[in-house]
């Protein structure tokens, strides 16, 4: 079977997931819940650099939305790369899978999509609103690929394995081509610090495997991949002061019903937050859905370990490393759901600067997804011994789709877009860039908005030109997991006496944003209520202090933020050039493609 009759289906499949999963994202709306935040416009700040007051947690993310919505509704853009996050998550982990099980075919393959896009990881990342952090997960399966291709040497050799499909998906390149699109996907990757990590670990243990002479290149392609967050950390003020023990305590793997820890990182759910979890992880049917993927999984995984004989050297290789990160990985998140795990990684983090990075404990799991997808082409392999391939990806589609069926239509339909009321549109076009930071009150940055279902982050420091000046600090349980940024701490001392505005003057602050969320809203601080606002709605009152200009981070802080996104968004401009200019090359050469392209067949 060849590659070109393999990823229209993947494709397709990956679309059928993306729409049943997002349906409800479809109509016009913005995404507000949790930490999915999506505005009509946004501005390239300080903090969107990754400059300002706070550590780079959203870079490159919020500079590339800055950048988009000045040309797309914000809200469509965010949209767009979490459904194409999604297709390629399912064309990337069904290539992986085509390459080192075959004999699963194009049923295998789709099967193989389905398993690692139809799982509790998505759904509660979905639900926490870990969209970006998605589009990393989404590059895995590419990135292995990609790299166990480079392990050929020479312009004209394909670095092909097995199953004939090159880096790109779309066949043999020159080597400068595969490092190109290899660069491109490290980059796309490296949306979120977190992603960038991911990409880094599957890339450097699939090198280690089939080729560890390419290790040196791509960790320098990485860096440069990275290089947002990295000249962020080094060149910003922001802290990455973080209480250790009470993150990992906080942010540790939890264990749900009937699993225990160890089932529970299997099943690939066990999110911190046990607000965003879907209602079926919620009972004892949950420790049912893991018994029947790990069904899937084993069966799968045992066949092709049986019939690794016929595999590639290389591919073998591969495999063999692929399950020992997916063990170790398990076993190390199932760890911080113990006191003593959660001690070490408490030490971890307190000792190394930036190790926060480590906390959410089950986000790693997507380390396990292209092991997953490997076991779900192998299960089809072994059930079409017995029965028709259809029958054979009907068994596990039962298995998995439908012991987690609130996954479909916005996870049960928690992920759903809102409006924006009328005030926020207006006090975004009031408050200009060069005038002050705004100051919120409350001054914490999670709310619950009347216009919103759940709780989320304050959307202000997205949707106004103006720096915002964010607290920082976040608590769970009651717990100060990180403490407020200094400046942050002295603004909130003066409004919460009442607001002085000289002294806010004095602290850069020209504006105070008063938000009214309804039954917690506290009013307006004392010594500005007795001043007119220059707006006042329902939701919003905005209150200008005269005199101050906009204090930014030093020129060579936001140049060098400005050169490393710049370099980061050309290695994804260039990837994605190389590719499109390979399969065009490719396309012109052997026009008897276009025909195969569309050709139906039955694996």
């Amino acid at each position: 079977m060849t590659r070109m009759r393999v990823l229209p289906v993947l494709y397709l499949t990956g679309f059928v997931l993306a729409a049943v999963i997002l349906a409800p994202l479809a109509t016009p709306g913005h995404l507000l819940y949790r930490d999915a935040v999506s505005t009509p416009r946004s501005f390239v700040t300080d903090a969107a650099l990754g400059v300002g007051d706070l550590a780079p947690r959203a870079v490159p993310q919020d500079w590339f939305v800055a950048l988009a919505s000045s040309v797309v509704d914000g809200g469509i853009v965010v949209v767009v790369i979490l459904a194409a996050a999604l297709v390629f998550a399912a064309v990337g982990f069904g290539r992986l899978a085509f390459r080192l099980v075959p004999q699963g075919g194009r049923t295998g393959a789709v099967a193989a999509a389905v398993v690692s896009v139809w799982n509790p990881y998505v759904a509660e990342r979905l639900l926490q609103g870990h969209w970006s952090l998605l589009v990393g997960w989404a590059t895995l399966g590419w990135i292995i690929v990609g790299v166990a291709d480079l392990r050929s040497s020479g312009l004209g050799s394909s670095g092909l394995g097995s199953s004939g499909l090159g880096s790109s998906g779309l066949g043999p390149s020159p080597r400068w081509v595969r490092w190109v699109q290899l660069a491109g996907l490290l980059a796309v990757a490296g949306l979120t610090p977190t992603g960038s990590v991911l990409a880094l670990i599957v890339a450097a243990v699939t090198a280690a495997a089939v080729a560890p002479r390419i290790l040196p290149g791509c960790a320098v392609v990485w860096l440069f991949s990275a290089s947002p967050w990295l000249v962020a950390a080094a060149a910003g003020s922001g802290s990455v002061t973080s209480d250790g023990t009470a993150g990992a305590r906080a942010f540790g793997l939890r264990s749900e019903p009937g699993l225990g820890p160890l089932g529970t990182a299997l099943g690939s759910g066990g999110i911190w937050n046990a607000d965003a979890v879907p209602a079926s992880r919620t009972m004892w049917w949950a420790a049912v859905a893991t018994a029947c993927l790990l069904v899937v999984i084993v069966v799968g995984l045992v066949g092709v370990w049986r019939s690794r004989a016929s595999m590639a050297v290389a591919d073998r290789r591969m495999l063999c490393a692929l399950g020992i990160l997916a063990a170790v990985t398990v076993v190390l998140v199932a760890l911080t759901a113990t006191s003593a795990g959660r001690t070490v990684l408490g030490a971890v983090i307190d000792a190394i600067p930036g190790a926060g990075l480590l906390r959410d404990a089950q986000k790693w799991l997507a380390l396990v997804t292209p092991l997953f997808a490997v076991g779900a082409a192998g299960a089809i392999a072994v059930f079409r011994r017995h029965v028709p391939s259809g029958f054979a990806l009907a068994a596990v589609g039962l298995l998995v789709v439908a012991p987690l069926p609130d996954l479909a239509w916005g996870v049960g339909g928690k992920v759903a877009p809102v409006h924006y009321p009328a005030d926020w549109q207006a006090v975004a076009a009031m408050v200009p860039a060069d005038r002050g930071a705004v100051a919120l009150w409350p001054s914490d940055t999670v709310r619950r908005y009347r216009f919103a279902d759940t709780v989320s982050l304050d959307p202000a420091a997205r949707m106004l030109a103006a720096p915002v000046i964010e607290s920082g600090e976040l608590r769970v349980d009651g717990v100060v997991v990180d403490p407020a940024a200094p400046d942050a701490q002295r603004v909130d001392a003066v409004l919460a006496t009442g607001g002085d505005p000289a002294e806010l003057a004095r602290l850069g602050v020209g504006w105070v944003l008063v938000e009214r969320t309804g039954s917690e809203d506290i009013g307006v601080p004392d010594d500005l209520a007795t001043r007119a606002p220059v707006f006042a709605g329902d939701d919003l009152v905005l209150f200008q202090i005269d005199g101050v200009r906009t204090e930014r981070a030093s020129s060579t802080a936001r140049a060098a933020a400005w050169t490393a996104h710049i370099v980061w968004l050309t290695l994804i401009v260039a990837g994605t050039g190389a590719v499109l200019g390979a399969a065009l090359g490719r396309y012109r050469k052997n026009p008897q493609r276009r025909s195969i392209f569309w050709r139906r067949s039955i694996s």
